[in-house]
C-alpha cells in the first residue's frame, strides 16, 4: 500500500486559521475531525504536548490521518486532512509566530485536567514545580505559560482571539481565563489588561469516546484504508460538542457537522462530567478491583452496572433538568458502554483519578450529603479508587506525592479530594464498608 500524504491522497494543506495545543487521539477524533467535516480553509497548527512523539509521526503523513468509527458490527473509516502541521510543543518560537498571526482565529486545548496545573479556583498551581517556575518569570514551561507568551506577541499585532479549552472541566473557559490572567499579571500587568479586553474564552462540553490504539486497531485501519497509516485513529460513531461563548475573529461553521452553540453551558457541563466521566472513573476502579480491563466488559458486570445505575440516581437529583434529556442520555451511555469493539481500558480511564474524582463524584457526594441523604452511589466510586491505591493499581496521578503520604488511610486519601467530605464522618463511614464489601464481592 502507498504511504499516506497529501500528494499520495491528493489533498492540499489548507490554510492555517487555529492553533490547538495537546495533540493527542481525542483531538484527532474531535475537534480535527469537526473542522474537517465542515471546511477545507480552516486548517489547524496541532502542537504535542510532553513528547514530541505523536507530532513527529503526523508531520511524516503531513498531518494526514485515518479515522475509523467504530460500532458495534461494522467499521467506517475516513481520511481527516485537517491538521495543516504537526509540531513539537516545545516550538515555542513557532507557537507565538502562529499565534500572533492575524490570520490565526482560535486557539483549542486539550491538555488533561492536570495539565493545566491549576488550583480548583483557577489559579496557578505554586505548588507545581513547573508553574512555580513560570510564575518566577523563567523561559515557559507549561502550556499555559507558552500561550501567555504567545499571546504577548498577538499583544503587538492588535487583533482578537479566542480561547477553547475542550477538557473536562466545570466552565472550563472560565478556569483557564483566570489562570492566564493569573500567568500574565505575573509577567506583565499591561498583558493581563489586554487579555481581558481582546480574548474571548469559550466554555465547552466534549464528547466522543476514543480508547488508546492497539496493534490490532493498527492493523484494521491498514486494512479498511488505502494507505500505510502510522498513526489512525479509532473513535466511536457518537459525537458531542457544545459550546458557549464568543469568537471575535470568526470559526469553522461547526454546527453543519451537529456542534451546538447555546447561552448557557452549565447544565450540560454537569450532565457528561458526572454522567459519562462520573461513570468512567466508578467503572476505571471498581472495574479493576473486580478484575476487569475495559468498559464493555465492566459494564457486563451486575455489581459495577448496578453501582453506576446507583451513581446515576444520585446524580440526577441534582441535575433535575427536563431540557437535557437525562433518560435518552443515559440509555445511550449504557449502550456505548457496551460496544464490546471499543476497548477503551481501564486503566487509561484511571490516570489523574484524584483530579478526576474532585470534578466527576465529589459535586454529588456533596449534594447528597448537604440533603440529609446517605451519598451511598458517590462513595462506591471513592471507596474503589482508595482499594485501586491499596493495591498498587490507581496509575500515574499528577498528587502522587499527596497519595503517598496518605499511606492508604481512608480520611487522609478522601481529603485530597475535598476537605469536608474528609470531616463528614458518616460518608467516611460508607466508603469504609464498601471498601470490606469490595473485597469480598471480588468475582
Amino acid at each position: 500500500m502507498t504511504a499516506l500524504s497529501r500528494a499520495t491522497a491528493r489533498l492540499p494543506a489548507p490554510p492555517v486559521r487555529a492553533v490547538h495545543l495537546g495533540l493527542g487521539a481525542f483531538h484527532r477524533a474531535h475537534q480535527a475531525w469537526y473542522t474537517a467535516a465542515v471546511s477545507d480553509d480552516w486548517g489547524i497548527a496541532a502542537f504535542s504536548g510532553r513528547s514530541p512523539d505523536a507530532a513527529e509521526v503526523l508531520a511524516r503523513q503531513d498531518g494526514l490521518y485515518t479515522l475509523v468509527e467504530r460500532d458495534t458490527d461494522s467499521d467506517r473509516t475516513s481520511v481527516v486532512a485537517s491538521i495543516a502541521e504537526a509540531v513539537d510543543g516545545a516550538r515555542t518560537d513557532r507557537l507565538t509566530e502562529l499565534v500572533a498571526a492575524e490570520s490565526v482565529a482560535l486557539i483549542t486545548l486539550t491538555i488533561t485536567e492536570a495539565g493545566y496545573r491549576l488550583l480548583p479556583d483557577g489559579t496557578p498551581d505554586a505548588a507545581d514545580p513547573v508553574m512555580a517556575a513560570d510564575l518566577a518569570g523563567e523561559a515557559p514551561r507549561s502550556t499555559l505559560g507558552r500561550l501567555v507568551q504567545a499571546l504577548d506577541a498577538r499583544r503587538r499585532r492588535g487583533a482578537p482571539i479566542a480561547v477553547v479549552p475542550c477538557d473536562n472541566l466545570p466552565a472550563n473557559g472560565a478556569f483557564v481565563r483566570t489562570g492566564l490572567l493569573a500567568l500574565a499579571e505575573a509577567k506583565d500587568p499591561a498583558l493581563a489588561v489586554w487579555i481581558d479586553e481582546n480574548v474571548s474564552f469559550v466554555s465547552t462540553s466534549v464528547d466522543r469516546i476514543t480508547p488508546r490504539l492497539s496493534a490490532a486497531d493498527r492493523d484494521a485501519a491498514g486494512r479498511l484504508g488505502q494507505w500505510t497509516d502510522a498513526a489512525p485513529v479509532v473513535t466511536e460513531p457518537f459525537s458531542d460538542w457544545i459550546l458557549s461563548g464568543a469568537f471575535p475573529s470568526g470559526r469553522p461553521p461547526w454546527e453543519a457537522a451537529g456542534a451546538r452553540f447555546v447561552g448557557e453551558i452549565t447544565p450540560f457541563e454537569h450532565r457528561k462530567l458526572w454522567l459519562l466521566n462520573g461513570a468512567h472513573s466508578l467503572l476505571a476502579y471498581l472495574g479493576r478491583v473486580r478484575g476487569f480491563d475495559v468498559v464493555s466488559d465492566a459494564i457486563a458486570d451486575q455489581v459495577c452496572r448496578s453501582a453506576v445505575l446507583e451513581f446515576w440516581a444520585e446524580a440526577r437529583r441534582t441535575l433535575a433538568d427536563e431540557s437535557l434529556g437525562l433518560d435518552d442520555y443515559c440509555s445511550a451511555l449504557l449502550r456505548r458502554f457496551e460496544n464490546p469493539r471499543i476497548r477503551h481500558e481501564l486503566s487509561q480511564i484511571g490516570l489523574d483519578g484524584a483530579t478526576k474524582l474532585r470534578l466527576r463524584v465529589v459535586p454529588t457526594a456533596r449534594a447528597e450529603r448537604a440533603a440529609g441523604r446517605g451519598a451511598r452511589g458517590a462513595a462506591i466510586p471513592i471507596a474503589a479508587w482508595v482499594a485501586a491505591i491499596r493495591g498498587g493499581r490507581y496509575g500515574a496521578d499528577s498528587e502522587s506525592a499527596a497519595i503517598d503520604r496518605a499511606s492508604g488511610d481512608v480520611r487522609a486519601l478522601v481529603r485530597i479530594l475535598d476537605e469536608d467530605l474528609a470531616d463528614d464522618l458518616g460518608f467516611i463511614t460508607t466508603i469504609t464498608v464498601e471498601l470490606s464489601t469490595m473485597h469480598k464481592e471480588q468475582p
